[in-house]
């Protein structure tokens, strides 16, 4: 993670084809799985993806000790399937553009910057909450890998 005063940078290389991290960070079956930190779930049915620049995307965490809510609503400004995804958040201001490279290796470069970040997701307990929900999304996709793997035929076999 790199940082600046108002801006986050932040860099996580997935063994996983990129196709599928796209697909992981734009389908609410996926995002349901991981978003948001420890302790706390996103109901599928509290996700919205409206994929295309002037679409909604948003999401409410929910505290798994105390019930509490936090939706995050935002407004896709760019969308360039399976390369990039800019949202602006509604109520902050804040600019998130997600960058996915293909590193050819069948391995995906994951690139996070955040830019405008409000003083309250500054704090160091938001930006370890924040860095505890990438590492929910990389075990997620480590799972989703391995699952493709044993279902990968081996030498010799055919699939029908």
């Amino acid at each position: 993670m790199t940082d600046a005063i108002d801006e986050f940078t932040y860099r996580r290389v997935h063994a996983c084809p990129r196709d599928l991290v796209f697909t992981c960070m734009t389908t609410p079956a996926h995002l349901a799985r991981f978003w948001g930190p420890d302790g706390t779930h996103t109901p599928e049915a509290r996700i919205v993806v409206d994929l295309r620049p002037g679409g909604a995307f948003e999401t409410t965490i929910v505290s798994d000790a105390l019930g509490s809510e936090h939706t995050m609503r935002a407004v896709y400004e760019e969308v360039d399937p399976p390369s990039l995804l800019v949202w602006r958040e509604v109520d902050s201001g804040m600019l998130t553009t997600i960058t996915f490279d293909d590193l050819g290796d069948g391995t995906t470069e994951v690139i996070t910057r955040q830019t405008g970040v409000p003083p309250q997701y500054r704090a160091p307990q938001a930006r370890a909450g924040f860095e505890t929900s990438l590492d929910r999304a990389a075990a997620y996709l480590r799972r989703l890998a391995n699952e493709q793997t044993r279902h990968l035929p081996t030498e010799g076999q055919t699939t029908s």
